[in-house]
């Protein structure tokens, strides 16, 4: 295993991560946009009972991107773990009303019925500011870019951190500015 790529349970506290979570198969589940609030409604959470520090985030499509920071277990599992659960768990509740939607997220795994996530995340470790400030910008940029041309401009996006770094608005109460 390459050592910039950790298991989501195995980040260590006190150390920023550019995170990625993948949708399965790379399915566009996140065009929803009540699907979006789940997640931002699990950072929050995690948020609110420090147990993470978020400096940067997007949500596209098919896939997410954090720059946050783990600062404590949540019980007996990690931050990520708990984030990765419980939007599972909502996503399956949400898209129970439509079984055929449902049908596409089925596991052939034993040990659950749906997978929604990837099983491995990337959890690449930052060690210096230069390097966060290069993945704030890789994934502010990424709703411009031509594949998905979701806006304009990185800060138009509403799904993203791009708005509290130009303006210092924070619609959903998550970020903390990485120089503090």
């Amino acid at each position: 295993m390459n050592i910039f790529h950790r298991r989501q349970g195995q980040m260590h506290t006190d150390t920023c991560y550019f995170y990625t979570q993948t949708i399965q198969d790379f399915k566009h589940l996140l065009s929803d946009d009540y699907l979006k609030l789940i997640v931002i409604r699990s950072l929050q959470y995690l948020v609110n009972n420090k147990l993470v520090k978020i400096y940067g985030y997007v949500i596209m499509p098919n896939h997410i991107h954090l720059l946050w920071c783990m600062l404590r277990q949540n019980g007996n599992e990690s931050p990520a773990e708990s984030f990765s659960k419980f939007t599972a768990h909502q996503f399956k509740k949400y898209l129970a009303k439509d079984k055929t939607f449902l049908i596409q997220y089925k596991s052939k795994k034993e040990d659950r019925d749906y997978q929604f996530w990837k099983r491995d995340p990337l959890a690449v470790p930052i060690s210096t500011d230069n390097i966060l400030i290069d993945k704030l910008h890789y994934i502010h940029h990424n709703p411009v870019k031509p594949k998905w041309a979701l806006c304009k401009l990185p800060e138009e996006y509403k799904w993203s951190s791009a708005k509290f770094y130009a303006s210092g608005e924070d619609e959903y109460k998550i970020l903390t500015h990485f120089r503090e």
